[in-house]
């Protein structure tokens, strides 16, 4: 999963996702999300209470910028026009970014109370992101390292997410305290190659799974390549491609990361059949109501080479649906 979700970070900032217009089908997606948090807003946090009240977002405001006051007097800490601080940890001697540049990077940021809201490091796995588009108290920071360069940021709020804060997770007028590693440089062509070389290795991971998968128990093979294993016949009837359905279901990658679960939201969804991803179409009009099938889709039949928030180019899905009821 760590491999897919660096592969799709780089493929989505890229604009891989500029491809066929074959694919157009594919943009529709299951009810529900098949998204997880974005990079500064993972969720799961402990995190600061949000200021819900004109006297606690001045107590917070405050107390952000006392923080704030108080670091940069601290030995070691350099502060910027801009207002940003910083201090070295580790220097190192290489290259340093760019605006233009992609940059690959380990960091761990946290609200001056030490509530920590994402982390690579977490992850287990570092992120590339374009170095220009980023939050500004980042991109200015990136373009004074090197790479090599271990340094602690310390990002008032108005180079930060501002008063509006972000995902719920980072108040407004937050401070917000990084620690950074900036570990390469890529150029946009240099970018590019990468992900396109990715690209590859995982497309022919995924091709392999599903061949090797078509041979086991209980498994069949349509036409358009959908695979699915039937784990419980229903005896109801069997949905149209225009029905409204009602479902129970849950989605992983073929390494068993899980992106979607009506069953974790504790309710099935409901959706017409027509407005889902091609795989989903053609699975369905194979069950019965009170039926619970396994379903592999081929890339081609699920997000295909544009992938999703989650869902890296080329991903080879895996669902197990049941068929609550068919409702028109």
């Amino acid at each position: 999963m760590q491999r897919a979700l660096k592969f799709a970070a780089i493929a989505a900032i890229l604009g891989l996702a500029a491809c066929s217009n074959d694919n157009s089908d594919n943009n529709k997606t299951e009810e529900g999300t098949d998204g997880a948090p974005q990079e500064a807003t993972e969720t799961g946090a402990e995190t600061q209470k949000v200021p819900d009240t004109m006297t606690d977002q001045a107590a917070f405001k405050a107390e952000n910028l006392a923080y704030l006051e108080e670091n940069k007097n601290k030995e070691g800490v350099q502060v910027t026009a801009s207002g940003l601080q910083y201090r070295v940890i580790e220097s190192g001697d290489g290259k340093s970014p760019t605006a233009a540049d992609f940059v690959t990077v380990h960091y761990a940021g946290r609200l001056i109370d030490g509530s920590e809201f994402d982390s690579s490091y977490k992850r287990g796995e570092p992120a590339t992101f374009p170095a220009g588009r980023l939050i500004p108290g980042w991109t200015e920071a990136l373009q004074l390292m090197s790479v090599g360069d271990k340094w602690e940021l310390v990002i008032p709020s108005e180079i930060a997410y501002g008063e509006q804060g972000a995902g719920g997770v980072i108040p407004g007028g937050a401070t917000l305290v990084f620690d950074i590693e900036l570990l390469g440089v890529m150029t946009l062509e240099e970018a590019q190659a990468e992900a396109e070389k990715q690209a590859e290795v995982f497309k022919i991971q995924q091709l392999a799974f599903l061949e090797e998968n078509a041979k086991q128990d209980g498994v069949v093979e349509t036409e358009s390549g959908l695979q699915y294993r039937v784990i419980e016949e229903g005896n109801g009837k069997s949905p149209s491609a225009e029905s409204q359905v009602t479902v129970h279901y849950a989605g992983t990658l073929i390494d068993g990361s899980e992106f979607d679960s009506s069953y974790k939201r504790g309710e099935p969804a409901s959706f017409p059949l027509d407005g889902v991803i091609r795989g989903w179409t053609e699975g369905l009009q194979l069950m019965k109501e009170g039926g619970k099938f396994e379903f592999f889709l081929p890339y081609h039949l699920a997000y295909g080479e544009r992938g999703s928030r989650t869902i890296p180019p080329y991903a080879t899905l895996v669902f197990t649906v049941e068929l609550v009821s068919v409702d028109s």
